[in-house]
Formats: structure tokens, sequence, C-alpha cells
């Protein structure tokens, strides 16, 4: 009973968040942004060192069921970020119980040696492939759980369903529904080998990238037949996946389709190769990959100033990652208007734990200013936060200080 108690405080507190006015407009600006008829730029605040922000009690954990534990972190954490560096999150206004889901995998495993530190791990990969050919590689198969998936939605209906709905979802088509096809043979093979091997036996790394991508379009048609795809997913991958160009009719909601979801590709690893290697080995196949999706978000941590022309051969493309390491005045002007420039400000600035406001304040009007000058619709995203070296208040003041900016 005390576990209920404290689950229905937070859940009251969540549903006047969710429900609120400053929710419905934050909604609002998202779908504006992605729909290319952006009121203002919007800013995002994802993969947070959660160790690290503690200030008082806000974020202990008093539930000793494990169930009501889980639901209870994540609330906390959603509120903590409502009270503090909200920016322009939203929220949706039910209580999400995830699909409990299992994949047999694609055939291999990744095999590493592991530096495991506070906040994040170093890894150093083994190349599988030296003794296990591609032949290994094969489509895994894909189950619902629906026996523990209803245990768990009962469980957290009877705790809170009378103060907010309480929805099954499925899984997010982001980073892990996304096509990293080159992103898991870095992690099977090694960075060194992989570049090494584009070079030194094309038609091996072509193999593989033909295999993964079959297998990537094998697994989302799995998840949409057996209805495993959330799609009232607010995000896509950290970046915002609100828009009214893919109206969600009760057929959609009942039964998957993929044509109204977004896609999500990245290649990370090949932000030492080419443009040309580039296309050969990745843009070949995420044109393939990406054609069953309603809209397409490209890119990660990868420069793309120099790759946009590549890029607009992805079908429904429609939000390109521009990076620290790109240069956001070229890519501006190569994206303009036609698709949405998703902004990722350098997170080390945060490292110190000391705020840099006046250099904050220069990247971000660095950023604003080139999408203004160019039309484009943007989105500032921080994420990659690995540390804030224990002091969250220098994360609350960039959020003050990228509103102040975008509101101007």
């Amino acid at each position: 009973m005390k576990d209920i108690l404290v689950i229905r405080e937070l859940a009251a507190e969540y549903a006047q968040a969710a429900y609120s006015d400053k929710n419905k407009e934050k909604i609002r600006l998202h779908k504006a942004v992605n729909d290319l008829h952006m009121i203002r730029p919007i800013v995002l605040i994802d993969e947070i060192p959660w160790g690290e922000m503690e200030t008082g009690d806000e974020l202990t954990l008093r539930c000793a069921d494990e169930d009501l534990r889980k639901l209870e972190r994540r609330l906390r954490r959603i509120l903590f970020q409502w009270r503090h560096m909200p920016a322009d999150m939203v929220l949706p206004d039910y209580i999400g119980v995830e699909k409990v889901i299992h994949s047999t995998g694609i055939g291999v495993e990744v095999e590493e040696e592991l530096i495991e530190g506070e906040q994040i791990s170093s890894h150093k990969y083994h190349n599988v492939f030296r003794e296990k050919g591609p032949d290994m590689l094969h489509a895994p198969v894909i189950t619902y759980d629906r026996q523990e998936t209803g245990r768990q939605w009962e469980k957290v209906g009877e705790a809170v369903g009378d103060i907010l709905p309480v929805k099954l979802v499925g899984e997010a088509t982001g980073y892990g529904l996304g096509c990293k096809t080159w992103d898991t043979i870095a992690t099977l093979m090694g960075a060194d080998d992989l570049l090494f091997g584009l070079m030194d036996e094309p038609e091996f790394m072509h193999g593989l990238a033909r295999r993964l991508t079959d297998i990537f379009l094998n697994t989302v048609k799995q998840y949409e037949r057996l209805n495993l795809i959330d799609m009232d997913a607010m995000y896509c991958h950290c970046a915002s996946a609100l828009t009214s160009g893919m109206q969600k009719e009760a057929g959609d909601l009942a039964h998957n389709n993929l044509k109204k979801v977004w896609g999500r590709g990245l290649a990370q690893i090949f932000a030492a190769v080419s443009p040309q290697m580039h296309e050969e080995f990745d843009i070949r196949y995420m044109k393939e990959a990406m054609e069953p999706f309603g809209y397409v978000y490209y890119g990660c941590c990868e420069p793309l100033d120099q790759k946009i022309d590549i890029l607009e051969q992805i079908p429904n493309l429609r939000k390109i990652s521009i990076t620290p390491w790109a240069d956001v005045d070229v890519a501006a002007e190569r994206i303009g208007s036609r698709y949405v420039l998703s902004g990722k400000p350098n997170p080390s600035r945060l490292s110190l734990g000391r705020p840099d406001t006046e250099e904050v304040r220069r990247e971000l009007s660095h950023i604003l200013a080139a999408c203004r000058r160019n039309r484009c619709s943007v989105e500032l995203v921080l994420k990659d936060i690995s540390t804030v070296n224990g002091n969250p208040q220098c994360l609350f003041e960039w959020e003050k200080t990228a509103m102040e900016l975008v509101a101007q």
C-alpha cells in the first residue's frame, strides 16, 4: 500500500503536467518544426547523467516492489526534468507500459573487452568474422510476451488507472529499431578492421551491408505485423517525432503501419570516410531500408555538412543531424527549408561542471543565425551528456540560456 501511495502521488503530478496548457503549446511547436513551418526553434535535452543529478531527494526511490520501482524511477526523472530543465520537452497524456518483446538475435554476439566507468564504459571490440563468416548472420525471430505484458499492465492500471489512462506501447523506431548497419558492424569487428575492410575487402563489406539491410527490413516488418511498434512516439532517438504529416487513423492504431512512423538511419563510423565511400557503402542500402517509412531522420554523431547531396537520395528524408563537428553554416545553406536541421550543441562544455554561459551563448547563437539566414526549421538537441562533473546546475543554466535565445 505504501508503494501504491508513492506512485499515485507521482502520477497525479505527472497528469497535471501532461494535461497542462504548457504541454499542449510545446506539442504545437514540435509539429511546426517537423512540418517545416517553424514557429520558433525548439530545444531538447536527453541522455542525461542521472547519477549526477540528485540535488535533494527528488530522485530518491521509495518503492520496494520491482515493477512499481521501475515506474517510480521513470516518473521521478520526468518530473525532475520538467521542474529544473524542461526546455521544450513534451509528455504523452497517458502512462505507457512497454510491451515485453523477445528476439532470438542475428546469429552472432559482440565479443569485447569492457572497461566500466561510473557513467560510461570503454569498449574494445574483437572481429568475430575472423572465425565466424557472415553466413552466420540471419534475421531474428521476434515474439511478443502477452502474458508478462498483461501482468505489468494490470498492475500499473490498478495503481494509477483512475488518475490517467494506462496504455500498452510498443518500441519506438529510434536507435533500437533504426537502420544502424555500420554501428552494428563496428561492434562486431572493431573500428580499425571495419575501415581497413572498406579499402581491402570491399566485396566482403558489401556482403555484410547487404545481409544486415535485409535483416533490418525483416525485423521491422515482423514488428509491424505483430503490432509491436509505438505508433504514438513523441521522440525518435532524442529528436522530436511529432508531426501533422503522418496523421494516424483508427486502423493504424489497431494495426501498425510503417508509413505512419519515422525511419531512423545513421552511419557514425563513416565520419572517417569520403562522401563517395559513404554513398557506396551506406546510402545505396539506406535508400531501400528507409523506403517503407513515412518520414526519415538520418545521422547521429557523424558530420554530414559535406554530404547533404548524397543524403537527398534517401526516400522520405525529413530531418538531418548536424553535429558539433560539422560546419553548420555550410549545412544550413545546403539544407535550406527542405529538411529539419537537428542541431547538436557540444555537450563537452558541461563536463567541467562550470557553466560557461558566454561560450554556450556563442555556440547556440551561431547555429541559430545560420538556420535563420537559410530559413531552416531547426531543433537544438543537447544529448550524449556523459558528465556534468557532479554539478547539475550547469545543465540547468544551459537550458535557461538556450530557451532565452530561441525566444528572441
